[in-house]
């Protein structure tokens, strides 16, 4: 019995030695293990709409040999372009920074705050603040009063009693104290006009929904803005560079002339040279414009390069059928249509319920400190009030006839705005297809310039340098008009 007890001791001595050696090792493990584990790997964590970093494929723009930028095209190389929030900016060789869309749009959202956006987050507070109002007159209302008054003569009749031996005397009969003190607590509950108060209950609901409804127009426009800004410079870049390579080709060619024996139009070639200088001189001017507009909507200084990395092409397959359902259903204008209709709606059985009593039940205390002597001095009571206008020469009447007029032109109203919203989605729907067809034209044509390029065996390839810019020109002008044309037709969806 001794020996098991001590093979018991040594066996659970032994485990307890193994099982902290097992978590020494396990330590040392995971000590091993993480200091293997790149510097860039961190744990999974939710993804945010506005995360700090954001790492994406450099795609930087096509720079034209001694015309603009060092940078090269490349397909695979990566670059981390900082968020909105970090301070350190991603730089070209040429020193300006480069940006994308997805970029630029957060760190618009990020600068400042839209008036329009807290105009629309006021507008659904204070709808939301008067539907909580309503609906707290459901419950019963407690009032309460308090009085304290001091007079300066006795309030009431004195009166002189002579008795039956001829003494007179006088007896004071008090109408009320002359201090006086009174408190009282009163509860009221509406019971008829709850029916009235539900009604309005559903009107301002209807005037919420269309104010949420309504909530997200502008951060669609903001976003928009800063798109449309992004392709101008885009394409006002590429412009800038024909013109560059363009200007170079006229000079060459007024060189040659002027170093030539025999004269060869040296006036065409002038009037051509000073028509050169003055587009050049636009597209310049326009680029300075554009990028000191896009600096302004980033918060950026006026004075900024911005290096732009042209955004990938984005093609939605979005069916008529489809997006006429999703209009019809969280289209702005047609839900302000709807509520508009539940709000004459509740307005007409708001006026019917003018015909019927107003009933309150009542119930209260009060403490009557010589304020009525006649009174006790504290009493409570219960009761009923009813209230109704008996005769009112027709006005409940025709109210109720024009808020039914009004109910029916709610109805119409919604069935043209339907039809309106119907029609829009279809014409921009085809806008759609229209501007997507040219984009994907515009994009095969690049792709034939670059094979081109490719192929190209002539010492002096500035043609293919111009037809690629002025065919990159059309293309992001063509990738422009079908976002445009997208986001014309998500917002008829209702999508924010």
């Amino acid at each position: 019995m001794t020996n098991r007890k001590k093979r018991m001791t040594i066996v659970s001595s032994c485990s307890w030695y193994g099982s902290v050696t097992l978590f020494s090792c396990l330590v040392l493990s995971g000590v091993v293990v993480a200091q293997n584990i790149p510097t860039g790997v961190s744990a999974p964590v939710p993804q945010l709409p506005a995360a700090p970093g954001v790492l994406v494929k450099a795609q930087f723009t096509p720079t034209y040999e001694g015309v603009i930028g060092t940078l090269q095209h490349t397909s695979g190389s990566h670059a981390v372009v900082l968020g909105a929030g970090e301070s350190e900016p991603v730089l070209s060789a040429s020193g300006a920074r480069i940006i994308t869309l997805e970029e630029a749009q957060l760190k618009a959202a990020a600068t400042g705050t839209n008036p329009m956006v807290r105009l629309g987050e006021l507008q659904i507070e204070v709808a939301r603040q008067t539907r909580l109002g309503t609906q707290s007159t459901f419950f019963p209302q407690i009032g309460s009063t308090f009085s304290n008054f001091h007079f300066n003569k006795f309030m009431g009749q004195e009166l002189q009693v002579t008795g039956p031996r001829g003494n007179a005397r006088s007896f004071g009969l008090p109408l009320a104290g002359q201090n006086q003190t009174l408190v009282a607590v009163t509860v009221t509950q509406p019971i008829t006009p709850l029916f009235q108060l539900h009604e309005l209950y559903k009107i301002n609901l209807a005037d919420e929904r269309i104010a949420i409804a309504k909530t997200g127009m502008p951060v669609a426009e903001a976003a928009s803005k800063v798109e449309k800004a992004y392709y101008e410079l885009l394409v006002a870049q590429r412009q800038l560079a024909f013109a560059k390579v363009k200007s170079t080709e006229i000079e060459n060619k007024w060189m040659v002339a002027s170093n030539s024996a025999i004269p060869v139009g040296p006036a065409s070639h002038d009037e051509e040279l000073i028509e050169t200088s003055n587009t050049l001189a636009i597209a310049s001017t326009r680029v300075k414009e554009l990028t000191a507009a896009l600096d302004d909507l980033l918060g950026f200084r006026s004075d900024t390069e911005l290096e732009l990395v042209p955004p990938d092409p984005r093609f939605e397959e979005i069916s008529l059928r489809e997006a006429t359902e999703k209009a019809l259903a969280a289209n702005p204008e047609v839900i302000e249509a709807e509520q508009t209709v539940v709000k004459a709606r509740s307005a007409a059985t708001l006026q019917k319920l003018s015909y019927v009593p107003v009933v309150a039940a009542m119930a209260g205390y009060a403490y009557n400190s010589n304020t009525i002597p006649l009174l006790p001095r504290d009493f409570s009571f219960v009761g009923i009030v009813a209230t109704y206008n008996v005769f009112d020469f027709g006005k409940r009447e025709h109210t109720i006839k024009g808020a039914n007029a009004q109910a029916e032109m709610a109805e119409i109203a919604l069935q043209l705005t339907r039809a309106k919203v119907a029609a829009s989605v279809k014409t921009s729907h085809f806008e759609l297809e229209r501007s997507r067809q040219l984009s994907e034209l515009t994009r095969r044509l690049d792709s034939a310039i670059q094979l081109q390029k490719a192929s190209y065996e002539d010492n002096n390839p500035e043609v293919i340098m111009a037809k690629k810019a002025k065919v990159e020109a059309e293309m992001f002008q063509a990738d422009l008009a079908y976002r445009e044309s997208l986001a014309k037709l998500k917002t008829l969806m209702g999508e924010k």
